[in-house]
């Protein structure tokens, strides 16, 4: 049975990730909240990525970096503190993780990596400047990095649209907005986190053993067509 390190797996896409994996795999929680359920495959451990040492796990055949940022604002009201910040969630943790569980990867069987990108890094969306910078650079890295350690470990990341998460409440605090939300997207709806753990599952298993290097947009249509 394969281990799964699953970093922020206590809520949104990362919480639907650890269901959808807990019945096959070991997983290994690494989040600042324990998840709200316990299973017989499943241990937490209480971290915060950016400021806490990571815990020593000898085997390890995945790695998946959840954690990420919703900070919209107009460009004159992003500050630089606002970049830095939208910048270590997104890459400096991701690079911490990998860094860490890289040496025991390598050692993995079939490992992989799996990033979080944002379908704002291909589409301009308006008040997106920042966190569109920092998820463009976790593609540089999905790129870069599935090709240096290839052939050894895979290296994906996920682009998702708006996802139904507490992260994304904001965008989705009423049913007007829930509505224009729906409109917005051409396949006229935006995703569930079970659906993008169905293809995180995808992704780290050997079914994806072509796979390294890729962007998978889960967009609802939104950057593939114009209708």
């Amino acid at each position: 049975m394969k281990t799964i390190i699953v970093i922020g797996g206590s809520k949104g896409i990362g919480h639907a990730i650890v269901s959808s994996l807990l019945p096959t795999h070991n997983i290994v929680n690494i989040s600042r909240t324990p998840p709200e359920s316990s299973h017989e495959h499943l241990r937490h451990y209480d971290c915060d990525i950016l400021s806490d040492e990571l815990p020593d796990i000898e085997a390890v055949d995945g790695l998946v970096y959840c954690p990420g940022s919703i900070n919209l604002k107009p460009i004159n009201r992003l500050s630089i503190d606002d970049f830095k910040s939208d910048f270590d969630i997104n890459v400096i943790g991701a690079v911490k993780a990998i860094q860490k569980y890289l040496p025991a990867l390598k050692h993995g069987h079939k490992p992989s990596i799996l990033l979080f990108s944002t379908v704002a890094a291909k589409l301009g969306m308006p008040f997106h400047a920042s966190v569109a910078a920092s998820k463009s650079a976790v593609e540089g890295l999905t790129k870069s990095l599935g090709a240096e350690l290839a052939p050894t470990i895979r290296v994906n990341a996920i682009a998702p649209t708006v996802t139904d998460t507490d992260l994304a409440s904001k965008l989705l605090r009423n049913e007007r907005m829930i509505e224009n939300m729906n409109e917005r997207h051409p396949l006229k709806k935006y995703l569930q986190p079970e659906e993008v753990a169905d293809m995180a599952t995808f992704l780290l298993s050997e079914k994806a053993a072509s796979l390294s290097g890729q962007i998978f947009e889960m967009d609802c249509g939104i950057v593939s067509f114009k209708i």
